[in-house]
């Protein structure tokens, strides 16, 4: 399991009067949910892009990404987007499988046996063969956490995945994503206060560039939409509206 820290983290982009964020510290814990909350804009999925190696090299960046066992994070990382963004003319399958398909040209059979086995733990036994607008939205978005899965990395970022999906199935992914992704570090982002405590181990509020930690109820994720969630949601609202007048 990997911790990763980020340290002294600054981007401009290029043409922009004011940095996006500078001299940024975040400690993401091995094995636990790291979620950021915000508005639009504020700097959450420029971050993510930053740990995932997409900021376009003319853009002004620096300060130092570590990991806790000493290995670079490049090619450590999957990512997740708020689009499924399944390739429509390929089975699910292989849109699970594609990127052992990008990386060695083929798929071998060992790979798609793990496929498989990634669609039964996420109840989708039988729609292998399926294409992707044969299925439901709630479908469509546990096959791509199943391709994120499928590319076994110990770092997970995950940008608003969920935010697409009607209200009940917005709550059983929650539930799935904690359960299979237990033992990966996890930075998820999202503008939804609720769903923002009930899966973080560590929340932040990304404002004016900077990271602003906020208390959390004691349970343990995902956590349970009850009257103890209801009354740490109001505080956080109340907090938000403050410092984003």
């Amino acid at each position: 399991m990997t911790s990763v820290q980020i340290s002294r983290a600054s981007l401009h982009y290029d043409h922009a009067p004011m940095p996006v964020f500078s001299d940024l510290e975040l400690l993401l814990p091995a094995a636990q949910w790291t979620c950021l909350l915000g508005e639009s804009g504020c700097g959450k999925t420029s971050l993510l892009r930053l740990l995932a190696g997409l900021i376009e090299p003319q853009h002004q960046m620096s300060g130092e990404i570590s990991c806790s066992d000493g290995l670079p994070i490049e090619n450590r990382i999957a990512y997740m987007a708020q689009q499924d963004l399944l390739l429509p003319w390929l089975t699910v399958l292989d849109n699970i499988c594609l990127k052992a398909k990008l990386s060695q040209g083929k798929i071998e059979a060992h790979q798609y046996h793990r496929a498989r086995e990634l669609l039964v733990q996420l109840n989708l036994s039988g729609i292998e063969k399926s294409l992707p607008d044969q299925l439901s939205g709630g479908m469509r978005q546990r096959v791509a956490l199943a391709r994120t899965l499928m590319q076994d990395t110990p770092i997970v970022l995950m940008d608003e995945p969920f935010s697409a999906l009607d209200a009940v199935n917005r709550y059983k992914l929650q539930a799935l994503a904690t359960e299979v992704l237990q033992d990966r570090t996890v930075l998820f982002i999202t503008h939804d206060p609720q769903e923002a405590l009930r899966l973080a181990d560590h929340l932040y509020i990304f404002n004016d560039a900077q990271l602003i930690p906020l208390a959390l109820p004691s349970s343990v994720p995902p956590r349970a939409i009850n009257a103890e969630l209801g009354a740490f949601q109001q505080t956080l609202l109340r907090k938000m509206h403050s410092h984003y007048e």
